[in-house]
């Protein structure tokens, strides 16, 4: 199968090239959906084949290169278009495929009737396509493309609904922010090309190779600048403080995009780099400090953001900013495998979410329409009692918030509590450890309470629809339940492959499954922490204690979003208007895009208003257009000397003598 890697991206490109040529003139919803979904479907029984054959290597083979064709060659260096095949490319192909597939299907049901449907489905295949290029690409440039490719998809997916200007503006957002990300990335790129070059003559920019050569990166401000220049780019792209903004507007998308960029695509590509290029960040401690503040900062602050928002999917954009705050967090501990477990879990459960609320706002669409009623079905003040009409919906997306809140047993109690244990233990930060655990803790009890807030306001109370649009509510067609139902079966089941050890002893010595698969991907990371004489906290006692506190944390989210939207569902009201600064300020995002719009954007704008007004039309426009009028003027007094007319021809010749004879006569 490993000889087969090749098809996995080329399957989705195939598909995003039917339906964008022929996609017009097919106009049957069913085939362009079938095309989509059958290509990525595709990939996802390769990808299948792939790491079941994977598996069956021990784990010191299990890194396989596949060379497709040399693309790049200049004297020693070579970049080849080919795949780097091992575990960790492996798990990004199956949460890649696997839930790519699950959005697609639902995307046929969702996106019905939809005047671009065959553009959306050419769009959302090539998003496929360019992200499976970036997790699979043996090398940084491959994956740069990818990288920019994921970026362009966005700005097309977001922009979607191209006709709002809200929309136009959000892809255009995204592109603009994303920009500043990429070009951090391109100079950690060429800095550590330089820097291996022209040092050790190592031309090479292929990730197996960079990890063998792992040994010539001295620590020190080269690879700190290497380290941070990636960051930048891992920030702009997986959205983390500062370049965090353009996601919360990107819900401004069709909500499968909004599922598909959030959970399995797009914003994981940060995640995925660092851990990527472990080998390298491992060397700078200045670096993982960086990283490990910024993502705890995130968490942190975009859960404050989360718990006053009222439109459902920016309250779930800002959870997902939040979530990926922790996976950075995990990466700026060293705890590599943490994090990529958090990364699949949460593409689990996020997705399901962002499902979830695109059925209730399909039904919510549905009655409003019926009632011809211009309320806002996005808006969870226009909810409440959904339960009744749509159960399958309610009990996935139930499911799917137990598991992001973290409660034991589900999926995001057991790769978000590892987190936490780690920013606790590691041994890189010392005291510090304690202030990013504080952060965590903190962002983790916050994320319980808005996201059962959701909940609630959505689904529990007495519904504030009318009776006539409530009657017409129902539920959402098979093709939409059934990735519910699937992602909410990952999202309470799919933990279990990465039990930590304190549980996994009381449950008959169960081994950790998805930190010995990632082993051989971050052992060079492991070895050298250790051989650097860094050692964390091993105590067991305090890691159950930790544990259940952080599950106390939860339940305390929880029940205080149920004592105030279920037992005293007036008392949020009077919270706001006692302290309407305080709200004003979490709700506007704490103000944020309005600093930047008043530090960065609006200069902008007068910059580019000026050259284009004062140097442009004045200097630029004023030069060419002076020197047609001063060539105009001097041609309209010299058109007089070729009138075309004999008389004047002949007066000018008499005069010219009598003017001739005059000088001769008078000098």
């Amino acid at each position: 199968m490993f000889d087969l890697v090749w098809l996995i991206p080329l399957c989705p490109l195939i598909g995003s090239v039917i339906n964008g040529l022929l996609g017009k003139k097919i106009k049957n919803e069913t085939v362009i959906g079938g095309i989509a979904a059958g290509s990525v479907f595709a990939s996802f029984m390769v990808a299948c084949g792939i790491l079941f054959q994977l598996l069956s290597l021990p784990g010191e083979e299990r890194v396989i290169q596949k060379t497709i064709f040399t693309w790049i060659q200049s004297g020693t260096f070579k970049a080849d278009i080919g795949f780097l095949i091992d575990p960790l490319s492996a798990t990004m192909l199956m949460i890649v495929t696997g839930i790519g597939f699950l959005i697609h299907l639902y995307s046929i049901g969702y996106m019905h009737g939809e005047e671009g449907f065959y553009r959306y489905f050419c769009y959302l295949n090539l998003f496929t396509f360019s992200m499976l290029c970036l997790v699979s690409g043996n090398n940084l440039l491959l994956m740069f493309i990818g990288w920019e490719g994921v970026g362009l998809c966005s700005y097309l997916l977001i922009g979607y609904y191209f006709h709002k200007k809200s929309a136009g503006d959000a892809g255009k957002k995204a592109f603009v922010m994303n920009r500043v990300g990429d070009f951090g990335f391109l100079l950690g790129l060429f800095t550590l090309f330089y820097y291996l070059g022209t040092n050790h003559n190592v031309w090479t920019i292929n990730f197996v190779e960079l990890a063998k050569n792992a040994d010539l990166l001295v620590p020190g401000a080269v690879v700190t600048t290497v380290c941070l220049c990636f960051f930048l780019g891992a920030t702009g792209k997986s959205a983390q403080i500062p370049l965090y903004t353009w996601l919360p507007d990107a819900m401004e998308g069709p909500t499968p995009v909004s599922a598909l960029i959030h959970a399995a695509t797009m914003v994981t590509a940060g995640v995925y780099m660092i851990a990527r290029m472990n080998f390298i960040f491992i060397k700078s401690p200045t670096a993982l400090l960086v990283i490990a503040c910024v993502g705890a900062a995130t968490a942190l602050f975009a859960a404050t953001i989360g718990t006053a928002q009222n439109d459902i999917k920016r309250v779930l954009a800002y959870s997902t900013v939040s979530q990926l705050g922790y996976m950075f967090l995990a990466m700026g501990v060293g705890a590599f495998t943490a994090g990529v477990f958090h990364l699949m879990t949460h593409a689990f459960f996020k997705a399901c979410l962002f499902l979830g609320s695109g059925s209730v706002i399909h039904g919510m669409h549905h009655a409003l329409h019926h009632e011809h009623s211009e309320a806002d079905p996005q808006d969870m003040r226009n909810m409440g009692g959904l339960r009744k009409k749509m159960p399958i919906t309610f009990m996935t997306f139930l499911l799917a918030t137990i598991a992001i809140a973290g409660i034991p047993g589900f999926a995001g109690f057991f790769s978000k509590d590892e987190i936490l244990w780690q920013a606790f233990a590691n041994p890189h930060h010392h005291a510090v450890n304690y202030v990013l655990w504080g952060a965590g803790a903190v962002a983790a009890g916050l994320t319980a309470f808005y996201m059962f807030r959701l909940v609630f306001m959505t689904f529990f109370g007495e519904t504030r629809l009318s009776e006539k649009a409530f009657h017409h509510l129902h539920e959402s067609p098979w093709v939409i339940t059934v990735p519910l139902v699937c992602l909410a079966t990952l999202s309470v089941f799919g933990g279990w492959i990465g039990v930590p050890k304190v549980l996994g002893e009381v449950l008959g010595e169960m081994p950790n499954y998805f930190e010995h698969w990632l082993e051989p991907v971050f052992a060079y990371s492991t070895h050298y922490t250790e051989a650097h004489g860094a050692h964390g906290l091993h105590s067991v006692a305090l890691e159950w204690g930790l544990m259940g506190t952080s599950v106390l944390i939860a339940c305390g989210g929880i029940g205080l979003a149920y004592a105030l939207y279920i037992v005293a569902p007036g008392f949020p009201e009077k919270f706001t208007s006692t302290f309407p600064a305080l709200h004003r300020a979490v709700y506007n995002k704490w103000y944020v895009d309005e600093i930047y719009d008043f530090a960065f954007v609006n200069p902008c704008k007068a910059l580019g208003n000026f050259l284009w007004k004062g140097f442009d039309v004045l200097v630029v426009d004023g030069a060419v257009n002076g020197v047609a009028a001063v060539v105009r003027g001097f041609s309209g007094i010299l058109r007089y000397v070729q009138t075309g007319f004999v008389h004047n021809y002949a007066f000018t010749m008499v005069f010219g003598v009598a003017l001739i004879v005059a000088v001769y006569i008078f000098r």
